[in-house]
């Protein structure tokens, strides 16, 4: 029979806490499918990130990554520097938080442009990782049509689950930051959730 003193009792727990405390934590990138200076999905995707629970997030803003739209003439010059390191920086992400916006029904030509590039870069632009796919806008829509494109062809862009989320209305229901409607936070929340159990 093996008999534990309290001493032990305490090395051991002390240990646990050691490990828990030092355990790599998971890593997540945000970003608003915008070039708006005032995007209201890079709004919304900072705000999401920020209720995932214990992890270390970052949100990039793809004005820091400018590009010429892509087209096969332009491949034919090279790839963007700029957008090679993001697609290499992209590889230490353990899942991605994005939030679309919705331009005539598809996505806007900046984001689709670097989405292009990103694909010519590596095919698996997401990396097996998943993705808390948004879309919001100033409409009742929140975004459905080009939420419904990109759940469609994320899959074949790496992504290895798409948890989708449309916000309607977004000027009546986040502000200061957050979100001020209960039903469509909790909603939220939900769709959060299911991320954290996905990465």
């Amino acid at each position: 029979m093996v008999i534990f003193s309290l001493e032990n009792k305490l090395f051991f727990c002390n240990f646990e806490l050691y490990l828990f405390k030092y355990k790599k934590m998971k890593k997540i990138l945000a970003f608003g499918g915008s070039t708006s200076s005032t995007s209201i999905n890079k709004q919304l995707a900072t705000y999401a990130s920020s209720q995932i629970a214990n992890v270390e997030t970052e949100v990039i803003d793809f004005n820091d990554y400018a590009a010429p739209i892509y087209s096969t003439d332009e491949e034919a010059n090279g790839f963007p520097e700029n957008l090679v390191a993001l697609s290499e920086y992209m590889k230490q992400f353990d899942g991605y938080v994005v939030s679309l916006a919705e331009h005539n029904g598809s996505y806007a030509a900046a984001f689709k442009s670097i989405l292009d590039w990103l694909s010519r870069i590596n095919r698996s632009v997401f990396n097996d990782k998943p993705v808390l796919l948004m879309a919001t806008s100033p409409g009742g829509r929140g975004g459905a049509s080009v939420l419904s494109n990109a759940s469609n062809y994320f899959p074949h862009a790496g992504a290895s689950k798409v948890i989708t989320f449309s916000f309607p209305s977004f000027f009546d229901n986040f502000k200061e930051d957050k979100v001020t409607n209960k039903e469509l936070n909790d909603r939220l929340l939900e769709k959060i959730k299911e991320f954290e159990n996905n990465i």
